[in-house]
C-alpha cells in the first residue's frame, strides 16, 4: 500500500462519458478515459484492506488491492501480470462488468465512493497492449483433444485455460465470428468489436482452433476429441406471448442489436429483413442492461421517441435498505443510454399489442401494485384496472432468457457458462469456464494417463 491516506485526500474521478450531442451520433464508445497520472491517483485510493471484499465479491476471485497498488507505483506491466493470474479477459470485463467489485468496496461501504476498480483494470490491459506486454504463449503440446461448442464468454475461457495446459482445442460456434454475446449482443458503443478481434488474433496465434459458421447438434457431437465443453449459452429470449405478438413491429431485442452490430461489420439486410427503429415511437419492454441497450441503439438509429417500461417497482436512488451489503444492492441505475433521452416507466404490464393492417400501433398497459411478501414467499402482483395505450411504432422484447435443458451426456462431456447456470454476467460465465476447464483438466489427466 503506496499511499495509506490517498482515500482521504483523493475524491473518486471517473472518467465519464463523451457528450450527449456527439455520442448519439455514431456506435463508438461512450466511455472516456484518465490519462495517466490520473489513474495511477485512482489506484492509489485503494486502502489495501485486511479482509478484502472486493476479492470476495469477484467471481474470479481478481486480487484488486495487489494489482491497485502496482499500478499506483507505475508498474503497468506487473500490474497486468497480477490482474490475468484470474482474468484472461480484462478488456472485455473492465469495459462491461457492472463491478461488483466495487459494490463490495470499503469505500463503496463506508462513503459510497469506491476505488474505481474497473476503470482502472481496463487501463491496465490498454497499456499492455498498447506497450507490447501482450507475448502469444506455445504451450508444449500433450496429445489431447477438446472441442468447446460456442465462442461466447464462458467458450472462450475454456479453450483458454485448457489450451494453456497443453491441449489442443478447437472452437465450434454458428455464428460467423467469434464472441457470442459480447459480438453479437453488446452494442458497440459499450464494447468496440475491434478489442475482440485483436484478443482472437493472440489465441490464434497461441493455437486455438476456429471452426465459425459451423452448427453443432449437442446430441452428436463431432468426433475425434478427448473431451467436449457446451459452452452454447441460453439461446431462447423469453418471450410475451399476449394478443397481437405477430404484428410486424414486435421483435425480440437480441434481433435488433444483433443486427446493428453485424450492420456495423459489412453485413446488408434488405428493407423487409431490417429491424431499425428510425423514424418509429419505441417502446422498451424490460427494464435491466439488454433494455437499456435497446434504448441506446434506438436513438442512434434515430428513433422519434423511446419508452422503456418495466413490470417491478421503481427502486430507490443511492441506497435500499431492503437490499444491504453484502446482497447487491438494487437501486436506479441510469446508464449512459439512459442519460441520451428516453421515458422511463415502472409497475407496468403489457395487456396487448395494437395494430392496423397487420403494423403495431400501440401497446395496452395496465398499472399493478406489488404486495409485500408473508412467511418468505415472493411478493405478489396486483392489478389495478389502470389501463392505457401507449402508441409505438416498434416494441423491443427485453425481458431476458430461457434457461436451456441440456440432453443427457456422457462423461467427458460438461457445461459452462449460461448453458449451464441460465443467463447471467459475462464475469461469471468467464469465471464458471475456468472451472469448468480445471474440472476437464483433471478428467483428461486421470481418464487418459
Amino acid at each position: 500500500m503506496g499511499d495509506p491516506k490517498a482515500f482521504l485526500n483523493i475524491p473518486r474521478q471517473e472518467a465519464g462519458y463523451r457528450p450527449i450531442h456527439e455520442r448519439i451520433n455514431d456506435f463508438s464508445q461512450v466511455e472516456q478515459t484518465l490519462n495517466s497520472h490520473e489513474r495511477k491517483l485512482q489506484a492509489s485510493r485503494c486502502m489495501d484492506c485486511g479482509v478484502p471484499f472486493c476479492h470476495w465479491a469477484c467471481p474470479l476471485g481478481n486480487i484488486q488491492p495487489e494489482f491497485q497498488d502496482a499500478l499506483y507505483k507505475g508498474k503497468w506491466r506487473e500490474a497486468y501480470q497480477i490482474l490475468t493470474r484470474t482474468n484472461d479477459f480484462p478488456e472485455f470485463t473492465g469495459r462491461i462488468c457492472p463491478a461488483l467489485c466495487e459494490k463490495s468496496c470499503v469505500l463503496k461501504l463506508s462513503c459510497d465512493a469506491p476505488v474505481t476498480i474497473r476503470e482502472n483494470e481496463a487501463a491496465i490491459a490498454e497499456a499492455a497492449f498498447r506497450e507490447g506486454y501482450i507475448m502469444p504463449a506455445q504451450p508444449a503440446r500433450n496429445g489431447r483433444k477438446v472441442a468447446v461448442v460456442g465462442a461466447g464468454p464462458a467458450g472462450l475461457s475454456v479453450a483458454v485455460r485448457l489450451n494453456a495446459t497443453g491441449h489442443e482445442v478447437t472452437l465450434f460456434d454458428s455464428k460467423p465470428m467469434p464472441g457470442g454475446l459480447l459480438r453479437y449482443g453488446i452494442p458497440n458503443f459499450k464494447l468496440d468489436k475491434a478489442v475482440i478481434d485483436r484478443r482472437m488474433k493472440i489465441l490464434e496465434a497461441e493455437g486455438i482452433k476456429f471452426e465459425m459458421g459451423v452448427t453443432v447438434d449437442v446430441r452428436n457431437l463431432p468426433a475425434g476429441f478427448d473431451a467436449y465443453a457446451l459452452c452454447t449459452g441460453t439461446p431462447t429470449a423469453r418471450n410475451l406471448d399476449i394478443p397481437g405478438r405477430e404484428l410486424k413491429g414486435v421483435h425480440f431485442a437480441l434481433e435488433m442489436l444483433s443486427q446493428q452490430n453485424r450492420i456495423l461489420d459489412g453485413e446488408t439486410f434488405t428493407k423487409e429483413q431490417a429491424v431499425n427503429a428510425k423514424g418509429k415511437r419505441l417502446i422498451v419492454i424490460g427494464g435491466g442492461d439488454t433494455g437499456s441497450d435497446c434504448i441506446g441503439t434506438g436513438i442512434r438509429q434515430g428513433a422519434v421517441s423511446v419508452t422503456q417500461i418495466e413490470i417491478m417497482p421503481q427502486p430507490p436512488v443511492g441506497h435500499n435498505d431492503a437490499t444491504p451489503w453484502p446482497q447487491w444492492p438494487v437501486v436506479l441505475k441510469t446508464t449512459s443510454s439512459h442519460e441520451e433521452g428516453c421515458i422511463r416507466r415502472w409497475c407496468l404490464t403489457s395487456n396487448r399489442f395494437i395494430g392496423k393492417n397487420g403494423k403495431l400501433t400501440g401497446v395496452e398497459v395496465e398499472e399493478v401494485e406489488w404486495l409485500p411478501a408473508t412467511d418468505g414467499a415472493r411478493p405478489t402482483m396486483k392489478l389495478t384496472g389502470k389501463k392505457e395505450i401507449i402508441e409505438a411504432d416498434m416494441a423491443l422484447l427485453a425481458m431476458g432468457f430461457l434457461k436451456p435443458e441440456q440432453p443427457q451426456t456422457p462423461e467427458n462431456v460438461f457445461v459452462a457458462g449460461d448453458a449451464a447456470n441460465g443467463a447471467s454476467l459475462v464475469v461469471r460465465a468467464l469465471a464458471d469456464g475456468r472451472k469448468v476447464a480445471k474440472k476437464i483438466n483433471e478428467y483428461l489427466i486421470q481418464k487418459i494417463n
